[in-house]
């Protein structure tokens, strides 16, 4: 259990953390080695980002916050969540997110971020960061539904399901649970049967010519975060929460 690193020309980082994949600190540090590990690995072409259990990731762990002294778990969790999802944006080789049930919070750094995102039918996204009084990812979720889609969901903490997604054009496909790591691993092959070297230029290029850093951007919200938490706001939310 935790974050392994299966390697080779199709590389694989699965996310296994019980009972929800609601990662501490530790993991999503973990995770952010892995993905770079990989994309640095000349042999890879292509990396398969998945996970094991109930659901893709269920964000941060809200108790080891709420149970750590201080603020050193919240600074933890953001600039580990930064390392994370920038691994993937920045990641040498395309990344192919493989989602089934919850992708909530911090999957949707992990999903915006990635380049091509394939999804169980069972999938749901979204980011119930307001309920957590909390603030980011926003970034990542404009990535993924249309811009006043992103502030609806942000305000409301609504779901997005994947069908939702396949219809705006940011889910590939949607497939049965049981077929997912099968349609992933498909697509995953299609690019690395490509020329290892255009693929990685075509990567770096199609970073380039994005609108938004989204690194910069992500940063900018975590700032809220801290006012929220320097607010004590952070804190009531958190001991709502079972």
């Amino acid at each position: 259990m935790g974050i392994s690193l299966l390697g080779g020309p199709v590389a694989e980082v699965v996310v296994d953390v019980p009972p929800v994949n609601a990662l501490p600190v530790r993991a999503w540090e973990e995770l952010a080695r892995a993905v770079r590990a990989a994309g640095d690995d000349p042999v890879t072409r292509v990396v398969v980002l998945r996970a094991e259990g109930r659901g893709f990731n269920a964000g941060v762990d809200i108790k080891e916050m709420r149970d750590t002294e201080g603020f050193t778990a919240l600074v933890g969790a953001n600039r580990a969540c930064y390392a994370a999802f920038a691994a993937v944006y920045e990641c040498a080789v395309p990344v192919v997110a493989a989602v089934h049930g919850h992708c909530l919070g911090g999957g949707i750094g992990l999903v915006g971020n990635a380049d091509v995102v394939v999804a169980g039918e069972d999938a749901y996204f979204g980011l119930p960061e307001v309920d957590r009084g909390a603030l980011g990812a926003a970034t990542h979720l404009a990535r993924l539904v249309p811009r006043h889609l992103v502030r609806a969901m942000v305000y409301t903490c609504r779901n997005a399901t994947a069908a939702e997604l396949h219809a705006f054009g940011s889910v590939l496909a949607v497939v049965p649970r049981d077929r997912l790591r099968e349609a992933a691993m498909e697509v995953a092959g299609q690019i690395a049967a490509k020329d290892p070297y255009v693929i990685r230029r075509a990567k770096e290029s199609l970073n380039g010519i994005d609108p938004v850093d989204v690194n910069r951007s992500y940063r900018f919200e975590q700032g809220f975060t801290f006012e929220l938490n320097l607010m004590g706001i952070g804190d009531r939310h958190r001991e709502r929460f079972t």
